[in-house]
């Protein structure tokens, strides 16, 4: 692995008071830095922002993500025996979930208790006398991204939300508030961080400029800030150290790990095999008595169906394991697993079946980039640079060139390219709140989404029980 997470994550979770109440970690105390005489251990600036990687490694990331970002949406089913309701999953496959959903009660403490994990790092980094200026200034830029990226995932999943040590805990900053400060932090962080090629090999895949620039550009798209996101893809597309991978089947493979098209990947790859993301890749392999998984989150035939329409054989077989067929690697996939199909994305070669896994998850990708920049350009009317960054991303996978100038045409090409090409990755569900297409999307899909309420998850009970003055979303 690049970035060694686990060697210090154990202790730092150690040392480090993450309170057990859910209102203590919505205000973080600044005394959560270490102290000399707290531990043996010599600690620095760069354990303390290697542990907020760590955090990307964690448990919630193999399951309950999966629930509120794929299995919710069109793209997924809740998979497994339909005797296992995996906690919450098959409530929000039905979009019947409530306050106390398990997956999204996990994934509002995690994103908040690694935000915290964050501001502690950065406060430590400002006050200490580390000597290597540059150094220090590169820690703190990750820290912000890493920051950025974690209340990203919280302001479009629950809308206005706490700020830690800038709103009152039982209080709710409004939307435009949040991206405010998560755009402030990229801003910071594209200033303090180097580009990818002018790191070490040991530090390879830690935040990069690049990475700071494309998360801000996905920022403003999801305010519909045309010009802006425009401009951050642009700067990425303009750098010279990211292009597409020739064949999109390797692009989830090992050996593209941190390669040309990779902007912002988790590190999963540790000294043995057992190191990693904790079971990303078990919950969601094939299942049955000749597979090796849990066989949850897998592929729906409305996604199947929405490959088949585009006649995009390449991405379907690159990103769906099918029944009978034979994997890259030589893995016989057997006829009598239990599910229609399984998520390739998720697959991991070399242990499969085992708890943890090896397999680096990408975040952010250059052919992502392209198509922010498509839907940007398209909303701005320039047909001409959205339709040259959408056709780049449909060539690698042997699509004709779409060339309508039509605007509302180009926009409902884009957006089925986002799905397609970035299918079980984790972005989904967000992309059909954000265009609007969530309500018909889940009428076809069989599920009924409830307007003014489904748009956003709810505050989690045990959330609302701690900070009782806190509001609940519309709907809940």
């Amino acid at each position: 692995m690049k970035i060694k997470y686990n060697k210090w994550l154990s202790l730092i979770v150690a040392i480090t008071v993450f309170a057990a109440c859910s209102e203590d970690y919505l205000d973080v105390d600044s005394r959560e830095n270490i102290s000399q005489e707290d531990s043996e251990a010599t600690l620095t600036g760069e354990n303390f922002v290697t542990g907020i990687y760590g955090m990307l490694t964690d448990w919630p990331y193999a399951f309950s993500y999966l629930g509120v970002t794929e299995i919710i949406s069109d793209n997924a089913d809740k998979g497994s025996s339909p005797t296992d309701s995996g906690a919450d999953k098959e409530a929000l496959d039905n979009l019947q979930h409530t306050t106390s959903a398990a997956s999204v009660r996990e994934m509002w403490t995690h994103w908040y208790k690694s935000i915290g994990r964050a501001t502690s790092s950065i406060e430590f980094l400002e006050t200490s006398s580390m000597e290597n200026a540059a150094l220090k200034s590169r820690l703190i830029g990750e820290a912000k991204f890493l920051r950025a990226l974690n209340y990203f995932w919280l302001v479009r999943s629950f809308g206005d939300i706490t700020i830690q040590g800038v709103t009152d805990p039982t209080s709710r900053a409004p939307q435009a508030e949040v991206y405010a400060y998560i755009e402030q932090d990229l801003k910071e962080a594209i200033e303090a961080l180097p580009n990818k090629s002018e790191y070490a090999s040991k530090d390879l895949g830690r935040a990069t400029k690049g990475a700071a620039q494309a998360l801000l550009a996905k920022v403003y798209l999801y305010q519909e800030k045309w010009d802006e996101a425009k401009t951050y893809a642009e700067a990425v597309m303009n750098s010279g150290e990211y292009s597409l991978e020739p064949n999109y089947q390797d692009v989830w493979r090992v050996y593209t790990e941190n390669g040309v098209e990779s902007i912002f990947e988790v590190q999963a790859r540790g000294e043995s095999i057992a190191h990693g993301v904790q079971q990303y890749s078990q919950t969601q392999g094939a299942r049955g008595t000749s597979g090796w998984g849990w066989g949850f989150n897998t592929p729906s035939q409305n996604l199947i169906d929405a490959f088949d329409a585009e006649g995009d054989e390449i991405r379907k077989n690159a990103t769906i394991i099918f029944p009978g067929e034979t994997l890259w690697d030589g893995r016989e996939v057997s006829e009598s697993v239990e599910n229609l199909a399984y998520s390739e994305k998720a697959y991991s070669s070399a242990n499969a079946g085992a708890s943890d896994t090896d397999k680096n998850v990408r975040i952010l990708r250059f052919a992502e980039v392209l198509l922010i920049h498509a839907e940007a350009a398209n909303e701005l009317g320039n047909s001409s640079d959205a339709l040259a960054s959408l056709n780049k991303v449909r060539d690698r996978v042997e699509l004709s060139a779409f060339t309508s100038t039509d605007q509302s045409e180009l926009r409902l090409k884009i957006w089925n390219e986002r799905r397609l090409e970035l299918a079980f990755e984790h972005d989904r569900w967000f992309d059909l709140v954000r265009t609007g297409q969530a309500k018909d999307a889940m009428q076809a899909a069989g599920k009924t989404f409830i307007t003014g309420k489904h748009e956003l998850f709810p505050i989690p009970n045990d959330q609302l029980i701690q900070t009782p003055d806190m509001p609940q979303n519309p709907g809940w």
